[in-house]
């Protein structure tokens, strides 16, 4: 039922030296898994408002062994610089945030030119969950970006990679 990080990163292309920026999250899972797939060359800004997710975050990364995690406690402030990250991801986050058009274009802000975002989150066509966006509302709330590609994210969800126009 719930989303295979592992399946859905192999579908974005990342590749080691890539700089990534995970927005919302969470437990890390995201994260984490982006973190074997750089090995030793590239970064992951895990960033999220919860300081005790982060903190154990921090400690998954260190007890796999993997040191090019960065673990960044903010809301929607300027954390990163312009135009650093290669990809953004956005998973089962944009529901919850007050202001979407806020994040999104602080997605925007630190991506490379032709840099990617992935946006992954429950298809409530199919689970049944108040306050979801539906799938066919994502790609207008990301309308100065081009559609890369739909991609499998799952049973229960649906996922998008946009890139930077």
């Amino acid at each position: 039922m719930f989303s295979d990080p592992v399946h859905i990163l192999r579908q974005t292309g990342i590749i080691p030296g890539m700089d990534i920026a995970d927005i919302g999250a969470g437990s890390g899972q995201y994260s984490l898994e982006a973190g074997k797939l750089l090995g030793l060359h590239g970064r992951v800004y895990a960033i999220d408002i919860q300081d005790d997710l982060l903190r154990r975050l921090k400690n998954e990364a260190a007890k796999n062994g993997l040191y090019n995690i960065e673990a960044i406690q903010a809301d929607i402030e300027k954390k990163l610089p312009d135009i650093s990250v290669h990809l953004a991801f956005m998973c089962n986050v944009l529901p919850h945030i007050q202001n979407p058009d806020a994040i999104i274009s602080e997605v925007r802000r630190i991506l490379y030119p032709q840099g990617r975002v992935l946006v992954v989150d429950w298809d409530p066509a199919i689970t049944p969950m108040p306050s979801k966006i539906h799938k066919q509302h994502i790609p207008d709330m990301f309308n100065d970006f081009a559609i890369d590609r739909e991609i499998f994210a799952g049973a229960h969800h649906y996922g998008f990679i946009f890139k930077k126009a």
